[in-house]
């Protein structure tokens, strides 16, 4: 079973940029599919992006592409979500999740097995 702590969460204002990185631990890193959600005040959780095992293919939600990118370092066991020119709408608690299931980038939630306690991002307009 593999255990995941995000961290890089913060206040910003529109326009800025922060990094979330994921480490990982009580696993084999590279055998997960790692996905990014999050989740705001009285709404669904979402997902952002995921990457596969190798880190060769990446999937976004259509509301980050062109501004978010996700990327893994299967050495040093982390997951990371570059994220620019952010909106206020970004605003939300973020988890980094894995998913048994390599062959596959899984956008749902449902479909991942282990996830993070969560860092808040807090966009100003």
């Amino acid at each position: 079973q593999v255990q995941l702590v995000e961290s890089g969460g913060g206040l910003v204002q529109a326009g800025e940029s922060l990094r979330l990185s994921c480490a990982a631990s009580g696993g084999t890193f590279s055998r997960y599919t790692m996905g990014w959600f999050r989740q705001a005040p009285r709404k669904e959780r979402e997902f952002v992006a995921a990457i596969s095992w190798s880190g060769g293919r990446t999937t976004y939600a259509d509301s980050v592409k062109g501004r978010f990118t996700v990327s893994r370092d299967n050495v040093k066991n982390t997951a990371v979500l570059q994220m620019n020119s952010l909106e206020p709408e970004d605003t939300a608690v973020y988890y980094c999740a894995a998913d048994r299931r390599i062959g596959y980038l899984n956008t749902g939630a449902r479909a991942y097995d282990y996830w993070g306690q969560g860092t808040q991002v807090t966009v100003s307009s």
